[in-house]
């Protein structure tokens, strides 16, 4: 991840765009430790919380840190918070309507549709409000925090999470998800997978998923939750002292 986003910031400047190879399994492993961590989290409702409020800290800190230091048309878009909680909270949406469904109430069945459908909805409101009233007022960037897939740093391809929830019992079922995902992000244009579209390297997952023994090792989540945005904005500020233009 550290790698791929140093390629990120400075891939003008030399880096060559090999480096990009190492981060594309990153999201995918992220997706798929989301799945253990919400089957397996104590309290689902406060693992869904604090991905929320990682991505709203991360999006205003993205904001703040490109207004005072601009680098021409390069956005940064990096949160993969936004990503995981909704891929989270589609996972809480499907349990729900399963749950409701084998207990016949249609509350819960219709409460699970509603958290699968809010993320569409903040997008339909953000797609409406920036198409009205432009991307650089006030009011748009406020509305960039309603976590929604098409803002998303991976876009629809975050569905992944809740589809290897869908066949969590089965790992070589997640496996064959991943795989398909990566043929599929190839485009079948199979002339540039070493020089322009990396992503289908995202296969390459498959190896810890694998080997993953389902056990519960020691708990970085502090460190995690406090590096990722932290590192991102140190080589975001680094590039623009340096003056890397994008």
């Amino acid at each position: 991840m550290f790698i791929d986003h140093i390629h990120e910031m400075f891939n003008t400047v030399g880096v060559p765009n090999w480096v990009d190879w190492f981060g594309r399994p990153v999201a995918t492993i992220f997706f798929f430790l989301s799945v253990e961590g919400f089957i397996h989290t104590r309290n689902q409702k406060r693992y869904m919380t604090r991905l929320l409020i990682g991505f709203w800290v991360m999006q205003i800190g993205n904001m703040i840190i490109q207004h005072f230091f601009p680098m021409g048309d390069f956005a940064l878009i990096n949160n993969i918070f936004g990503d995981l909680f909704i891929g989270v909270l589609t996972m809480y949406g499907i349990q729900q309507i399963s749950e409701g469904r084998k207990r016949h109430q249609q509350g819960k069945v219709w409460g699970g549709i509603l958290a699968i459908a809010i993320p569409f909805i903040f997008g339909a409101i953000t797609l409406v409000a920036v198409t009205a009233i432009g991307s650089h007022a006030v009011w748009a960037k406020l509305i960039m925090l309603l976590p929604s897939p098409f803002i998303a740093e991976n876009s629809f391809m975050l569905y992944l999470g809740p589809l290897m929830y869908l066949v969590r019992k089965k790992r070589i079922w997640q496996m064959l998800a991943v795989v398909a995902l990566a043929i599929i992000s190839t485009g079948f244009n199979f002339s540039t997978l070493f020089t322009g579209n990396f992503q289908w390297l995202m296969f390459l997952a498959i190896i810890p998923m694998y080997f993953y023994n389902g056990q519960l090792g020691r708990s970085m989540k502090g460190f995690f939750y406090a590096f990722y945005p932290l590192h991102i904005w140190i080589l975001y500020l680094l590039a623009w002292f340096m003056g890397v233009g994008h």
